[in-house]
């Protein structure tokens, strides 16, 4: 491409981004409800001048024809009194003095015309008086339309206002004076459109450039927050946007910062929980790869090679474990765990778990025992559920220890407000959780210092957990709309409550 078809190409490319962009439409849009009231304003004004002027002219005119009806009442009177014989009591030289353009015709009790301003042909006064006779309101000044034909002073064909007003002299001789008007608005009310619509179209330009300025100054935030949003990363989630503003959009910011803070804050539990669960499947994979090579240096015995068999063994079931926990930990994330949904009593889950932990318990110089069993309905899936049981009853299995080492479960029913929640608490008598760890516990891979690392027995057997018990206990229980409390302190043993919504 030359550089004349890319300069060319990008002046026509921003035109294309403004005419696209948020603060011209919102631009547009305000300027086109501003037409719409101009118009209705500019309609109103000129209908409203229309009726005055139209008002105006026929109250002018009804004045006029009554000071005719009184000027030939008696010009008439006089010559009634005065004539001998005369052929018209009145001639053209008695017209008084009118506008141009006016039509003025003194019509007699016959309807012949006795004298006239303005040509007015038979058929259009006939046409004029049966107009006034059909209207309803006779002494108000009415419109006529004048044919084409008729040539009226310098004004010629068009809309006349007239209005008719009979005359009596002595109750005797009746007649009508006819007094029309051009209707000389059309020119005045032209102008005033012409006023009106350039006003308008000014006032819209100006609103227009305005607009656009107030969008740009408003929408300079939102900019602010475009450019830090493309300066974010995966690897740098620290900055911030920090507005400082009270209105809408520093509440945009605020929220997007608080987004910002969770985002960080997952990528920050993801990057430790990756770190964490490559930490705890290196160490079965070194394990198997000494033992493996330990005993592939030389001949060994049949028990020997048994020993490492049966520890390789143990390993890879560790981290079957673990991968599976992993993977049930992830599909909760994902919101991809079948969960079902059934009636069930708590009290069975709990007499079903311990009896299936008692001899893990016995083995363990654990006494395991359940307390005050009530039935305690809720809506969940049977299998998770146990599952959630299990991980906590295990915990409290593996801090128990000594001769009287007790892990004792109970369940029960609360009422909270006007919420049925039922109950599950699991207590032991071990050492006790110190309080700094308290808020870490449900974290995954999360171990006390004391025993970081994995416990093993006597014949080199993992016995400890992976780390993710509680939190796969807790995702149950959140799914469920439920919850984990834990009360403990060191030397006094630990209670975990499992709360779920009852039915």
């Amino acid at each position: 491409m030359s550089n004349n078809s890319l300069q060319a190409s990008q002046p026509s490319g921003s035109i294309r981004r403004v005419v696209h962009s948020f603060r011209f439409r919102l631009t547009l849009l305000f300027v086109a409800i501003l037409a719409l009231i101009l118009a209705g304003f500019s309609v109103f004004i000129y209908t409203r001048q229309a009726q005055i002027i139209h008002t105006e002219m026929a109250n002018r005119l009804a004045a006029q024809s009554a000071q005719l009806v009184t000027y030939f009442s008696a010009q008439l009177h006089f010559y009634e009194e005065d004539r001998e014989g005369q052929p018209s009591p009145v001639t053209q030289a008695d017209l008084p003095l009118l506008p141009e353009n006016a039509v003025l015709a003194l019509v007699g009790k016959d309807g012949n015309v006795i004298l006239q301003q303005g040509t007015l042909r038979p058929e259009v006064l006939q046409a004029l008086l049966r107009t006034w006779n059909e209207s309803s309101n006779p002494m108000q000044p009415l419109s006529f339309s004048f044919p084409a034909q008729e040539a009226l002073g310098s004004s010629g064909a068009g809309q006349y206002l007239f209005q008719i007003s009979p005359m009596r002299v002595d109750e005797g001789w009746t007649g009508y004076i006819l007094l029309a008007s051009p209707v000389e608005a059309e020119d005045q009310l032209a102008r005033l459109a012409v006023s009106l619509g350039l006003g308008s179209l000014i006032i819209l330009v100006f609103a227009f450039l305005g607009g656009y300025w107030l969008a740009t100054r408003a929408m300079k935030p939102v900019e602010t927050i475009v450019h830090t949003a493309q300066q974010i990363s995966e690897s740098d989630l620290s900055r911030r946007l920090n507005l400082g503003r009270d209105d809408e959009l520093g509440e945009l910011a605020d929220t997007f910062d608080q987004m910002l803070d969770r985002l960080q804050a997952a990528f920050e539990r993801q990057r430790q929980f990756t770190a964490d669960a490559s930490h705890e499947l290196r160490s079965p994979l070194t394990i198997i790869e000494l033992e493996a090579n330990r005993a592939l240096e030389r001949p060994r015995t049949t028990r020997e090679y048994e020993q490492v068999l049966r520890l390789i063994q143990s390993e890879n079931e560790w981290m079957g474990s673990l991968v599976n926990e992993l993977l049930l930990l992830a599909r909760m994330d994902a919101g991809q765990v079948a969960m079902r949904s059934e009636i069930l009593d708590l009290s069975d889950v709990v007499l079903e778990v311990v009896e299936r932990l008692g001899p893990i318990a016995s083995a363990r110089g654990v006494m395991l025992k359940t307390a005050a069993l009530e039935e305690c309905y809720v809506k969940a899936d049977r299998v998770y559920v146990a599952q959630l049981l299990t991980n906590l009853v295990e915990n409290a299995l593996k801090y128990s220890q000594g001769e009287d080492a007790l892990v004792l479960v109970e369940s029960a029913n609360q009422v909270l407000g006007n919420n049925k929640w039922s109950l599950v608490r699991i207590t032991d008598n071990g050492p006790g959780i110190p309080e700094r760890h308290l808020p870490y516990i449900f974290d995954r891979f999360y171990r006390l210092d004391e025993a970081r690392s994995r416990q093993m027995d006597e014949n080199n057997m993992s016995v400890s957990g992976s780390g993710l018990g509680l939190a796969i206990s807790k995702s149950i229980a959140e799914i469920y709309g439920g919850k984990i409390e834990v009360q403990s302190q060191a030397g006094q043993g630990t209670t975990f409550t499992v709360w779920l919504p009852g039915v």
